[in-house]
């Protein structure tokens, strides 16, 4: 059945029909089919899990990672026999589910996958498509997006019933349906008397939630601080796509207010800051030590004050250049998908006629470089030492591979250089020149 939305969804969608539906984004709404098959499918989950056993087979440490729950108990002892056993017979789900039973020894099971995004490149890709869209159409999580799979048979969430703490979109790929239920937080608080989750026999509770039947297709929007759980009685996939909108004093703590306190650390012996502490006087005692370190605390935090404009322009234009370089997905390191492209990318086969494309949805953004005279390119969340110029790499090149077209490489050194330094973030797909265009341009 065709979908009403348009996809990926438009402008209008994300500035009239979402806030619309969603009470201007603050209550959950179901858009019924608006994911399209060709875009994400429960077998694409599979097959990040699959990335996951061969990962775990070579040694290789990567981030994303899979967890087994049993009703709500989490078994990681069940994990090693999942990731080590030999695969099921088939990539269907006929084979997969009495797999994971056996293994698992129990008819019902959970499996949870975070980061699903950096081990199934077509989900980076399909799921990218709609984040890229709300992107453009709502704004940019600072923190990034994600993927968790949530797949099984399972009665009832591992989690119970339990709170959300970011704006997310819960998109189910079937192949059966799922039952979803949300409350309020303040409705939960009245019927639970706090803001615990709820485990075990919460029948009760479900008579009061707002249920959502989601379907193959459907994709749930979950606003922050929002209560809910789903349950099923047959096997299905749903990735939930959390928006990670950390708040700025988290971002100054964590990145900028460092970044500048160690600006102004002492630099040498001659520096007033690293003036030794006088003696401490007996008499005076930590009362005076605790004046003389505020003072100079103050000062610093003055000095601060002066910096903290430029570091936090420096710091916004960096973070806002690598998500929309790696598609909206978060930057995180053992990203497998990743890591994989730039290995098969083969930089000796980088010569005139061969081509070049984006890897969807990964995009080259620009960031300022610290001399201030060039743009230095980002992709997939990392700068490879190329930037924009009218020699190597210049603006409608990359506006071209932006746009999702494949470029035929012509004979410029400088280019052929920069593709290949670009090959080496994986985020470039290329294809070898073949023996009809070698004699063409022969």
């Amino acid at each position: 059945m065709d979908s009403t939305y348009p996809w990926p969804p438009d402008q209008t969608f994300w500035t009239s029909t979402f806030p619309e539906h969603t009470t201007t984004r603050t209550t959950p709404y179901l858009f019924k089919r608006i994911i399209p098959a060709a875009a994400a499918t429960a077998e694409n989950v599979l097959d990040g899990f699959v990335a996951i056993r061969r990962a775990h087979a070579a040694g290789t440490d990567i981030k994303a990672h899979a967890r087994i729950y049993v009703g709500e108990e989490r078994r990681d002892d069940l994990l090693p026999k999942t990731l080590t056993a030999p695969a099921w017979d088939t990539n269907t789900f006929d084979s997969f589910v009495p797999w994971m039973q056996d293994l698992v020894g129990a008819d019902r099971f959970s499996l949870v996958i975070n980061n699903l995004e950096t081990v199934s490149p077509a989900l980076a890709a399909g799921l990218g498509t709609f984040l890229r869209s709300l992107i453009d159409g709502w704004g940019l999580p600072l923190g990034g997006a994600e993927q968790v799979a949530f797949a099984g048979n399972y009665a009832g969430t591992a989690f119970g019933i339990h709170e959300g703490y970011e704006d997310a979109f819960l998109v189910h790929l079937g192949p059966n349906a799922k039952n979803f239920y949300c409350w309020s937080a303040e409705l939960y608080e009245k019927l639970t008397g706090g803001k615990e989750p709820t485990y075990g026999d919460y029948q009760a509770l479900l008579q009061h939630g707002e249920h959502f039947l989601l379907e193959p297709g459907d994709a749930l929007f979950l606003p922050r601080r929002v209560f809910h759980v789903g349950t099923q009685d047959t096997f299905s996939v749903s990735v939930a796509m959390p928006l990670y909108t950390y708040p700025y004093a988290q971002i100054l703590q964590s990145r900028i207010i460092p970044d500048v306190l160690a600006s102004l650390a002492a630099d040498g012996p001659d520096d007033p800051l690293s003036e030794p502490s006088e003696m401490a006087d007996r008499t005076a005692g930590p009362t005076a030590v605790a004046e003389r370190l505020a003072a100079v605390g103050r000062e610093l935090l003055h000095l601060a004050a002066d910096r903290i404009n430029a570091e936090a322009r420096e710091h916004a234009h960096q973070r806002w250049a690598t998500l929309r370089s790696n598609g909206g997905w978060e930057l995180v390191e053992g990203d497998l998908g990743r890591d994989e492209a730039a290995s098969a990318f083969d930089a000796q086969q980088v010569t005139p006629g061969a081509k070049v494309a984006l890897i969807a949805p990964y995009q080259l953004t620009t960031v300022l470089s610290d001399d201030g005279d060039s743009q230095q390119v980002l992709l997939r969340g990392y700068q490879a030492g190329i930037t924009v110029d009218g020699t190597a790499l210049d603006a409608d090149t990359v506006s071209a591979l932006n746009a999702g077209s494949t470029i035929t490489l012509p004979d410029n050194e400088q280019l052929l250089a920069a593709v290949r330094a670009l090959g080496a973030t994986g985020g470039l797909h290329l294809t070898p020149r073949t023996a009809d265009t070698e004699d063409t341009a022969a």
